[in-house]
């Protein structure tokens, strides 16, 4: 059973009911009928008009979840993730395996930054050392699955941005530079709900959530050589933690 709408929060109600849609249908609470519920019907739960539904039902429509169809109801379009496992050696297009048969990747842009205090700590340079910092979409059959900022110190991949832009892999761009196997050292995953980019960039509707992780790779002597900003689309992917 959905819980209701909370007034007052400052939360539209109609993203809070798309929230609340987005979560059934994860967990399979439709799976008999294949559709939503009819409109009245979620009106009467929620306790709001018909027209907050409706808006809540194309936010949902947008993000490719559901489909209103003449004479059906409003049908769920897809409800399975992408699980992705993130254990000791996390590679991108591994850890997607046979689950989607096409891999993008994309990068955004890149530039010379220097190591701000948290990230310096976590690649174990002194503040203020170049790092090289790539935006990046990842994607499954055309679909955008996770958007990140990753950084590396410039001064042993001077050239990551470029290998990257030609390989369109990180473990490709990092095995240029003579890197031929690294490690995941640490992950922390948040949860909240996007922000204005992350709507664009990974093509969801206001309201929908997003799985941030902030991780750390290093090599196999334990020198770290990644910090990244991973934000994944929580209705397309989940995260499996593997030890």
């Amino acid at each position: 059973m959905m819980k209701t709408v909370e007034r007052q929060t400052g939360v539209a109600l109609w993203r809070q009911i798309a929230d609340r849609i987005r979560l059934a249908i994860s967990n399979g609470d439709y799976d008999a009928t294949g559709k939503v519920p009819p409109e009245t019907t979620l009106a009467a739960q929620f306790g709001v008009n018909r027209h907050t539904v409706r808006s809540a039902l194309a936010a949902l429509s947008e993000e490719g979840l559901v489909r209103a169809v003449q004479g059906r109801g409003t049908m769920i379009e897809r409800k399975e993730r992408v699980s992705y496992p993130i254990s000791r050696r996390t590679r991108f297009s591994q850890g997607l395996g046979r689950q989607v048969r096409e891999i993008g990747t994309e990068l955004l842009e890149h530039m010379q930054v220097p190591a701000s205090g948290d990230i310096a700590e976590a690649l174990g340079l002194a503040a203020g050392a170049p790092l090289i910092e790539l935006s990046t979409v990842s994607s499954g059959d055309g679909r955008p699955l996770s958007t990140a900022v990753s950084y590396y110190p410039a001064e042993r991949f001077p050239d990551m941005a470029e290998e990257y832009a030609r390989l369109g892999s990180v473990t490709k761009a990092f095995a240029a530079h003579g890197l031929a196997d690294y490690v995941r050292v640490s992950t922390e995953i948040v949860a909240r709900h996007a922000d204005a980019q992350e709507l664009v960039l990974l093509k969801l509707s206001p309201g929908a959530i997003v799985m941030e992780a902030q991780s750390v790779n290093a090599d196999l002597s334990g020198r770290p050589v990644e910090y990244a900003r991973t934000r994944f689309a929580a209705d397309r992917m989940k995260l499996k933690i593997e030890t």
